[in-house]
């Protein structure tokens, strides 16, 4: 009689899933120039597919090309997501992520378009959540990581993202039923005279909602505007931790802790 078989998994099949495992962490997390090129391949794929969230409202009225799209851009991002998954070490401390969640949600758009299209305009918060990640900034900008570049990439990612899911939510929300808002340049034009206070009066939403939605455009657009500005104008100063009371940020040229007067030895930006 043959043996029943394990319901463990083999040592060949432990030792493929280990290797596996290797190679991903090697290509997510690795530093040499063949691990730097599949994340640019990642990145730019990452963009190319923010493209087309962006065009989503137009290119829906293509149809079953569009669900076709829809579904293999939705395989490309889960196996995306499943690999670097597995390449983490603590899958419960990578599902803590906000930027995980995010990209779950967008897949969840993705595999469901007909149930969820309403909620496709919350794709662009990938454009954030890409801007936003160690992924990104170890690959293209680690040249840049905590620099004045990296913190106004950060605060132009948050604001131009906050723009474009307005911009979707008003023309799914209000196309057919708003005269004004018979198209996506509408909507635009709608959230860009709301966010910088113009207010020209020709495109304006009906009821109280969309008197509250006009409110919550412009105080968000304020406060992105005014960070985008301070990142832009406000004095640089490097991440440096103080070793006695854990300061993080400081003048390049700094001696002394500001809060507690530690003597720093903060190391030249070109070292």
């Amino acid at each position: 009689m043959s043996r029943p078989r394990s319901a463990t998994p083999s040592v060949p099949d432990k030792a493929r899933g280990l290797r596996l495992r290797a190679r991903l962490r090697y290509l997510y997390h690795g530093s040499s120039p063949r691990a730097v090129r599949f994340r640019l391949a990642v990145i730019v794929i990452d963009f190319l597919i923010i493209g087309f969230f962006l065009a989503a409202p137009i290119l829906h009225e293509a149809g079953r090309v569009f669900y076709v799209v829809d579904y293999l851009i939705a395989a490309i991002l889960g196996l995306d997501l499943a690999a670097r998954a597995y390449a983490h070490t603590d899958l419960k401390d990578w599902l803590k992520k906000p930027v995980v969640w995010i990209d779950l949600f967008v897949l969840a758009t993705l595999l469901f378009p007909a149930w969820l299209y309403n909620f496709g305009f919350l794709r662009l918060l990938r454009l954030w959540s890409l801007l936003n990640s160690d992924f990104f900034w170890r690959t293209i900008g680690h040249r840049y990581d905590d620099t004045r570049v990296e913190e106004v990439t950060r605060a132009l990612a948050a604001l131009v993202t906050f723009v474009f899911v307005v911009t979707g939510f008003v023309y799914a929300t209000f196309r057919g039923s708003h005269p004004g808002i018979s198209g996506y340049l509408d909507a635009l034009y709608f959230t860009v005279a709301t966010l910088t206070t113009t207010g020209f009066g020709d495109i304006t939403l009906p009821g109280n909602w969309g008197r509250v939605l006009s409110i919550v455009v412009m105080l968000t657009g304020i406060t992105l505007f005014l960070r985008l500005a301070q990142t832009i104008f406000k004095p640089h100063k490097v991440k440096f931790p103080c070793p006695v009371c854990g300061l993080q940020k400081h003048d390049p040229d700094a001696v002394h802790c500001k809060a507690c007067g530690e003597i720093l030895c903060i190391p030249d930006e070109g070292a």
